[in-house]
């Protein structure tokens, strides 16, 4: 529950350290006294929207705490867990600067304000004096019998399902629309390998052709050629290199003396001896693979004519036509592998949408019978408030065939009938304003008992009604006060005379400034403020006695 909210320089409150209590606590004042400012700062403390208006004037900054004991909400213990914030204790903390900058903590560890709200969603529940305007809206009749029914969970995890779904079938479309150019590419694709593989070009083919082909255009020249190498580098012959190098190299031994020079001009004849033996050889055994083949020629250059033809129709270098063949075949596996992924895309889709209709139908289970016993619940409150003929119908009426949405099978809509023998019809062709707030109220104190947040806050929910009707709505927020932390501000002496606790928010001006405080009332100060709330101004002795007698059947109640 809620056990401390500190303000400093929020609004017109300057610093405000506040204690609260379990049971039921209210809260009133004089209008502009400033009531709902502590329900403003409570709420950026979970999240809401702030600006630069939300800090004192003159004021650096605005910052709100508040602390909550989770002891007893598992589900809350539960979230800090897995956000590695494990403590009995949660402190929610907002800092807004004055120029408009904010900032959140849980716990001292800096937080997103999305993560602020799925926090607070376990923590507190705000029942706002506009209530029966969003009680128009169909969307809030599903969230409420949704929250009445006790399975919320069961409906944000059909929410989810959805969204898998969705996403999949959105992905599944996009890939079946591309797959048509994807059929056009392969059948290309397909036709273009088959040609490469009919040409069977292997690899260094091309290479090899070309100097094959140069070889056999040229044999005539390279053997006559080959052959003077031949004579010019032969032993046989008196007049070649070799046997001028042999005359080099008895001329050197004929000359006396150790010079280096000498020396290195010897070794650089018998390196030059060496190697035009190997030269020899090589263009030997070179001369014995030429030979004169016109049949051989043809072959290359007719095999050659075909890989440029298929070339120039790709548009390619001769020499990449290999690498292209490559490169066709892995992009059809490619798109062999996309239609796999489109079947498993598929199946995953079918398999997704399936287990969504499941959780739908489980949720339509669950709707069907908490609406019958939400209607009922309803109607008694109704009843108890004045409004003995009232008769509320929670309608489903379900989507059709072809129409899925992420809020499941049906369409939620409360219906009511004021008047005996009337139909149910929607609430804003029936209901008056008067009408409206009253059921807006039952339903609130109704969803209010199958809560699971410990903390409700009902803010002026009961304007619009007055005497004993109001005594009655006191009465049922004070049977939740037994169960539930209930925060209640009221300008309706019936309702604030069944609290447990009573705070009083006040405006003063000291110094040229306007300051808000609030003041925990003693049992004599209640008796005074709830006197001021029956008579006005002028409290009278009288007013003073019936506030005495409505706090004493409170308590005695208890």
């Amino acid at each position: 529950m809620l056990t401390q909210l500190n303000i400093r320089n929020y609004a017109i409150v300057e610093e405000l350290d506040l204690e609260l209590d379990a049971g039921m606590t209210v809260v009133s004042g004089e209008t502009g006294a400033g009531k709902s400012i502590m329900l403003d700062a409570l709420g950026l403390t979970l999240g809401d929207r702030a600006d630069m208006g939300s800090v004192r004037k003159g004021a650096e900054r605005a910052e709100i705490i508040a602390s909550f004991d989770i002891t007893n909400i598992p589900s809350a213990r539960k979230w800090l867990q897995l956000q590695d914030m494990d403590d009995d204790e949660c402190i929610l903390r907002r800092v807004i600067t004055s120029e408009g900058r904010s900032r959140s903590y849980i716990n001292g560890s800096p937080c997103p304000i999305t993560k602020v709200k799925e926090l607070g969603e376990y923590l507190i529940e705000i029942h706002g004096q506009h209530e029966h305007q969003r009680l128009l809206k169909k969307d809030h009749h599903r969230y409420l019998l949704d929250a009445y029914s006790g399975k919320a969970e069961l409906a944000k995890q059909t929410r989810q399902l959805f969204r898998n779904w969705n996403t999949l079938n959105k992905r599944l479309q996009q890939l079946s629309a591309q797959s048509e150019e994807q059929t056009a590419r392969l059948q290309l694709l397909s036709y273009q390998a088959e040609e490469l593989e009919q040409l069977e070009l292997t690899e260094g083919e091309f290479e090899a052709l070309v100097e094959e082909q140069s070889t056999l255009a040229n044999a005539g020249e390279i053997i006559q050629s080959g052959q003077q190498i031949l004579q010019l580098t032969s032993e046989d012959e008196t007049t070649n290199c070799l046997s001028l190098i042999n005359q080099c190299q008895h001329l050197l031994e004929n000359i006396k003396g150790t010079s280096p020079s000498i020396t290195q001009t010897v070794e650089m004849l018998n390196s030059a001896h060496i190697q035009i033996e190997e030269a020899a050889q090589e263009i030997s055994h070179y001369l014995e693979r030429v030979e004169l083949n016109p049949e051989r020629q043809a072959i290359v250059e007719s095999r050659l004519s075909a890989i440029f033809d298929l070339a120039r129709k790709h548009r390619i270098p001769a020499e990449q036509l290999s690498r292209f063949h490559q490169d066709i075949h892995s992009e059809l596996e490619n798109l062999n592998l996309s239609d796999q992924a489109l079947e498993q895309l598929h199946q995953e889709t079918q398999e997704a949408r399936k287990t969504f209709l499941n959780s739908a139908e489980k949720l339509s289970k669950v709707r069907i019978k908490a609406a019958k016993a939400l209607s009922s619940d309803v109607d008694k409150q109704l009843h108890s408030l004045g409004m003995e003929a009232a008769k509320l119908t929670v309608g489903l009426t379900p989507y059709t065939k072809d129409h899925l949405s992420a809020h499941g099978l049906e369409e939620v809509e409360f219906l009511i009938s004021t008047n005996a023998g009337q139909p149910p019809r929607p609430l804003n062709k029936v209901a008056s304003g008067g009408e409206l707030s009253r059921v807006s109220l039952a339903i609130q104190v109704i969803t209010a008992q199958t809560s699971s947040t410990p903390t409700l806050i009902f803010d002026e929910v009961d304007v619009g009604i007055g005497g004993a009707i109001a005594e009655v709505v006191g009465k049922l927020l004070r049977q939740l006060g037994e169960n539930n932390q209930i925060l209640v501000v009221t300008h309706q002496p019936q309702v604030a005379s069944q609290g447990h606790q009573h705070l009083f928010v006040s405006k003063q001006t000291v110094k040229d400034k306007t300051i808000t405080r609030i003041d925990r009332l003693k049992i004599d100060q209640r008796v005074g403020e709830v006197a001021r709330m029956l008579g006005g101004i002028d409290v009278t002795e009288t007013s003073l006695d019936h506030a005495r007698e409505m706090l004493g059947l409170a308590d005695a109640r208890s």
